[in-house]
């Protein structure tokens, strides 16, 4: 199935997960499966969230952040994928001068 995202409207999500700032985000959800693409700006995050039903992969396309991940923090660059396997949580943040343009896919775990 093809994914075409510059057909998939940007959503401007304020505070999403009690983060900071704006994130646009591009989102499709085919059955249990939700796939977007994301923009943080500078300075803003996703805030800290658990994954109770699902998991999360994030891939890293441009710009540089940092996951906090069962209070570890990862640094995060164009080629990074982070996991975050199903009952636990994390928190996205863009800690560099330009946008963070990242891809996921959160399934839902059996």
């Amino acid at each position: 199935m093809l994914l075409d995202f510059a057909k998939i409207p940007v959503e401007p999500v304020a505070n999403m997960r009690g983060g900071q700032g704006t994130v646009l985000l591009q989102k499709t959800v085919q059955g249990p499966v939700k796939v977007m693409r994301g923009v943080l700006p500078p300075g803003a995050t996703i805030g800290m969230h658990s994954h109770e039903t699902n998991c999360e992969v994030i891939y890293i396309l441009s710009g540089t952040g940092q996951v906090l991940c069962d209070g570890v923090q990862e640094p995060l660059g164009p080629g990074a994928c982070h996991y975050c396997p199903k009952g636990h949580g994390h928190s996205l943040q863009n800690t560099g001068p330009l946008p963070l343009e990242f891809f996921a896919v959160v399934p839902e775990v059996p």
